[in-house]
């Protein structure tokens, strides 16, 4: 039976349109069924192979292996591009979320610009998660599996550190004493309310086209 269910989630992750939890796959196939034991075994049968399969954001699909990638790069096309205040945002909210636009722009040095906010939000790589008990009420920001799925990323604990920035060049290696780089898996329980039903973020028409004021 074990392989009956191997093949019967081969089958749902083949055609699924996204990533399918634990949950998702054990509505659709028999009772008793043993997902994760079948999963397990799917992995250790597509390890090495031209596909993979993969969880993100706590759910399994299919993708290519990451070091095949180079022969997808000439036929993808990327139309709409993060501006890079939107790219240094969406790593400020990923890294101190939930965080507010104070909080932000304390970070970034410069002001804001809505547009900036309203790109990340609109793309779905962050959310407005709530709002800080604190005089004022302001909003707090967060990232979404939208964002764990576009970096490839199982959980928020998978960004890269200190250590792979350096690797990579992101950091300088002389850094100052106590330099560290925020654990957003690690962080207690916020002090933030939920949003109610109508406090739903609005768009500007075209913000790609806009210019943060402080480049």
């Amino acid at each position: 039976m074990s392989g009956d269910t191997e093949r019967q989630i081969e089958a749902l992750l083949f055609a699924a349109a996204g990533p399918l939890s634990h949950e998702d796959l054990a509505k659709r196939l028999p009772a008793g069924a043993d997902v994760p034991a079948a999963i397990a075994a799917l992995q250790a049968t597509y390890e090495g192979r031209g596909v993979e399969l993969a969880c993100v954001a706590g759910r399994w699909r299919f993708q290519t292996a990451q070091d095949l990638a180079f022969l997808m790069t000439e036929e993808r096309e990327e139309p709409r591009r993060l501006s890079k205040a939107a790219q240094e945002t969406l790593a400020i909210i990923a890294y101190h979320q939930p965080v507010t636009r104070a909080e932000i722009e304390s970070v970034r040095g410069v002001q804001a610009s809505k547009g900036t906010l309203d790109v990340l939000l609109e793309l779905g790589l962050v959310r407005m998660r709530g709002r800080r008990r604190t005089p004022g009420r302001p909003v707090t920001y967060g990232t979404t599996d939208a964002f764990l799925e576009h970096y490839g990323l199982a959980h928020l604990s998978d960004l890269p550190g200190v250590a792979e920035m350096k690797a990579a060049g992101l950091l300088s290696l002389d850094l100052p004493p106590g330099f560290n780089v925020p654990n957003p898996a690690g962080l207690g329980m916020p002090e933030e309310d939920p949003l109610g039903d109508d406090e739903a973020p609005e768009f500007h028409t075209d913000f790609l086209g806009e210019d943060d004021p402080a480049h």
